[in-house]
């Protein structure tokens, strides 16, 4: 009565509750568990999930402070033999904020596997 229903997610995935972590949707969930899996055989390592990157500082424009400019990868880890660190975003449509946000993580010598 009176209550208003939860408003649609814009790119029509579910969020999903699973022992107490909550994923975007069921597909990052399930990549998750993937890589649970594969953490455990030892061919990665160091696994976390919602990784912030700071892609550009706090700035003023025009006398009002911006908040830093920010990229939350969904999972970084090491693979096995590997030197540096993965980061990895599990897509479903690619927004125009998500290229700048992937342009500006290649600036800074970083690379972003995208699973489908």
């Amino acid at each position: 009565m009176g209550g208003k229903e939860p408003k649609p997610s814009k790119y029509r995935n579910t969020r999903v509750t699973v022992g107490g972590e909550t994923f975007d949707s069921q597909r990052e969930m399930e990549r998750y568990h993937h890589l649970r899996i594969l953490q455990r055989a030892g061919r990665i390592s160091e696994l976390e999930r919602q990784v912030v990157f700071e892609l550009a500082p706090a700035v003023v424009v025009q006398g009002r402070k911006r908040p830093p400019l920010r990229y939350v990868a969904d999972f970084v880890y090491r693979e096995a033999g590997a030197a540096g660190l993965t980061v990895e975003d599990v897509k479903g449509a690619i927004t125009p904020e998500y290229r700048i946000k992937r342009h500006l993580m290649a600036v800074k010598g970083i690379q972003i596997k995208e699973v489908r």
